[in-house]
């Protein structure tokens, strides 16, 4: 088994950490909030409370972060990685970054001798914690090869999508469908039950026929049909609405970039930005449904 150095752990990358620990890895934990880092403590895992003063040798280093400038200043900065980080160590980041801030610090990072992995996950906390995250990964193909028995400890799909920061690309194309895709659902449920068809006939209906999507399916946003899903708890997350936005907004800047037309995808970022300027980007992102049938909370 490996020594790992996980940093990073928010409602995501706490699980992710656990399963390590549950494969029977060394795990080293960091956090800025003691409280994260004494919980993995006590399914055991090391703490770190100083990335300065960590001493130990670790063959891997995983980061979960929440954005880009984090993950630069981690990889890129003085006070970033601990010294004791030897060359050769295989860096894994699991954030969800923009493509070129990907690609700069995994080129960054492989000029100075560490092999390289971007490797975002879809499947939100309940797939962290039991271990069934997809990832999708960016790098040369030798570091995935290293990478992936880290990465299937932690979830049930592991693709490789090519070069630096096509995982990134992967993640946010996926997630802008993702977004697209709920919208169309909540509006579908919400006409339905508007023109008096109930929400579990609509569902039996459409879930067998042309409409039939995982919005639908899986994670229904009008409550009942599925059992599991957010929308049976007043939209609790889940995925939130905030970090939906987040992807769509990665999205969007990657879009202008590549000079690539996503209309729908820039809708979609305006609708969730409603929910964020109503202080409703709290609720599961297909809570939607709340903001279209005017429930939203009022600031």
């Amino acid at each position: 088994m490996s020594s790992i150095l996980f940093i990073g752990l928010g409602n995501m990358g706490s699980g992710m950490a656990v399963n390590l620990v549950k494969a029977g890895h060394d795990v080293h934990a960091f956090d800025l909030s003691a409280d994260a880092v004494a919980k993995l403590a006590d399914e055991g895992a090391t703490p770190v409370t100083s990335l300065k003063d960590f001493k130990a040798a670790v063959d891997v280093v995983i980061t979960m972060l929440p954005a880009g400038p984090h993950v630069a200043s981690v990889y890129t900065s003085p006070d970033g990685l601990p010294s004791s980080i030897e060359k050769g160590t295989l860096f894994i980041d699991c954030s969800t970054i923009d493509v070129q801030t990907a690609r700069a610090v995994g080129t960054g990072a492989k000029e100075r001798g560490f092999p390289f992995v971007d490797a975002p996950v879809s499947g939100g906390v309940a797939a962290a914690q039991g271990g069934t995250l997809t990832f999708m990964v960016g790098g040369e193909a030798s570091d995935f090869e290293a990478a992936k028995p880290y990465l299937d400890a932690m979830g049930k799909n592991v693709f490789h999508a090519g070069p630096l920061g096509n995982g990134q690309v992967a993640k946010i194309c996926n997630n802008m469908l993702l977004g697209i895709s709920m919208i169309g659902t909540c509006e579908a449920f919400h006409l339905a039950e508007k023109l008096g068809l109930d929400a579990q006939t609509f569902f039996d209906i459409s879930s067998t026929a042309s409409g039939q999507c995982w919005s639908m399916t899986s994670y229904c946003p009008a409550p009942g049909p599925v059992p599991n899903a957010p929308s049976n708890r007043d939209y609790q997350p889940g995925f939130a609405a905030a970090m939906m936005l987040k992807d769509l907004r990665l999205a969007q800047d990657a879009a202008k970039t590549a000079k690539a037309p996503t209309p729908l995808g820039a809708h979609a970022e305006q609708l969730y930005a409603l929910m964020e300027s109503a202080g409703a980007d709290g609720f599961d992102f297909s809570g939607v449904m709340k903001l279209l049938d005017g429930s939203l909370p009022k600031n």
